[in-house]
């Protein structure tokens, strides 16, 4: 029962820890201490303001596509060491690849959670 209720719902805190990995993303580099490699710090920001900002969204419109988005986001996130061929430099790897899935993990749940609700429910969210 305290499954159900605890997760069987979209709740605000879901939102506000999904603008947390966003920030967490963007300052990933600099706690990495791997600002030297552009491309992933660029990546990074990107994504991470991105994350942020569909986070923000789904706090005040929830809709679908959003948390497709940010599942679409966090593949990404957590691929990028291997396409941009930073997986051997050190701790970097380990940011993406953990926020990377923590973001898949908090959108997979956000979207079974949404997946039954009408327009009208997802409207009506955070109301």
């Amino acid at each position: 029962m305290l499954n159900t209720r605890l997760f069987g719902t979209h709740r605000a805190w879901e939102d506000w820890l999904g603008m947390l990995a966003g920030l967490l993303i963007a300052l990933s580099p600099w706690f990495a201490s791997q600002t030297s490699l552009r491309m992933a710090v660029a990546n990074a920001f990107i994504v991470g303001v991105l994350v942020f900002f569909l986070a923000q969204l789904e706090y005040v419109v929830l809709q679908r596509w959003e948390e497709v988005a940010e599942a679409g986001l966090g593949i990404w996130l957590a691929t990028s060491p291997y396409l941009f061929g930073y997986a051997g430099e050190g701790m970097l790897r380990y940011w993406h690849s953990s926020l990377g899935g923590i973001v898949i993990l908090l959108a997979a749940l956000k979207l079974w959670q949404d997946w039954e609700l009408s327009d009208d429910e997802l409207a009506r969210h955070g109301q």
